[in-house]
């Protein structure tokens, strides 16, 4: 029987056999040595010659191998798009047309392909994450969050101090003060999370189940998370390494640092906390909470 956490990694709504784009995530298994390292400028722009690029080790060239068969190992899938990363591996894959295969299978046989080239019995963890491209999402996004990768993991390394605090960041129209991993903002799947006492039952169930699938599979999470079951649902989705963008109406005065729980999550780049400019009124009056609600959609939408 399927744990929860792994139907948390599919969505119950889709149809895994349908045609559809889907960025697919795999991760190393711990015992696996680097797929790469770091090298080029982060300076430069992604694409730019001279740009951040990882050069790619034994292992990581064992993945490239085994990617040239994946249309003869998943046919009627086409690899849009690729990034090695040194411990894991972003696949924009395009399923052409419908197929009884769902893409779990296809998955299991890439990985085997990779363990033969690589001459390892496990180049990768057990399972896959994956996002699906929906119609409100971007496909532009997707390729360009995969070319930015190794640049946006070369700022990391070189410049930490960004992962803290920037006191003015403008964001969909909005100004902010932000505390936390601003790189958040790049995901291509960001997804506002709002809980209206107008929801029906079935409505609500339906969107829990899309915002852990998100959180699950590497998405964002927007909120402000102001009433008792959107900060229930938060906690759900960091119960599966979720990732959030916090809107906050509390000041962030020089000086000022996250309680500890969220200060932890910072600093594993899970959390960026934004506090609006000018600020919000302290109270949570309704204007307040549309004011913070409105600025989590826009910044989804981004």
């Amino acid at each position: 029987m399927a744990s929860s956490s792994n139907r948390l990694l599919r969505a119950p709504w889709h149809d895994y056999t349908g045609r559809c784009i889907y960025m697919v995530t795999i991760n190393k298994h711990p015992a696996t040595p680097a797929f790469g390292v770091l090298a080029g400028d982060y300076r430069l722009p992604a694409g730019q010659p001279g740009c951040s690029f990882i050069s790619t080790s034994a292992t990581g060239t064992a993945i490239k191998t085994a990617l040239r068969r994946l249309s003869t190992i998943g046919p009627g899938i086409r690899l849009l798009q690729y990034a090695i990363m040194p411990d894991h591996l972003h696949l924009l894959l395009f399923v052409e047309e419908a197929t009884d295969e769902i893409l779990g299978r296809v998955i299991a046989r890439l990985k085997v392909e990779v363990n033969h080239a690589a001459g390892m019995e496990s180049v990768f963890e057990k399972g896959f994450h994956e996002l699906i491209l929906t119609p409100g999402r971007s496909l532009d996004a997707f390729y360009h969050y995969l070319r930015d990768n190794p640049r946006r993991l070369a700022v990391r390394h070189a410049h930490p101090e960004f992962f803290r605090r920037i006191n003015t960041l403008e964001i969909a129209g909005h100004k902010f003060k932000a505390y936390g991993n601003f790189q958040l903002l790049a995901n291509p799947c960001k997804l506002p999370l709002a809980i209206h006492h107008s929801d029906s039952l079935d409505l609500f169930h339906r969107r829990r189940a899309e915002w852990l699938y998100t959180a699950a599979n590497g998405g964002v999470l927007v909120s402000p998370f102001i009433s008792k079951p959107e900060k229930a649902l938060r906690a759900e989705a960091e119960g599966y390494d979720g990732k959030i963008i916090l809107i906050t109406n509390a000041p962030m005065p020089e000086r000022w640092k996250p309680a500890a729980h969220d200060f932890e999550l910072c600093t594993r780049g899970r959390l960026l906390i934004l506090s609006p400019l000018p600020e919000l009124s302290s109270a949570l009056n309704r204007s307040t909470c549309l004011a913070m609600n409105g600025m989590a959609e826009a910044i989804a939408c981004s």
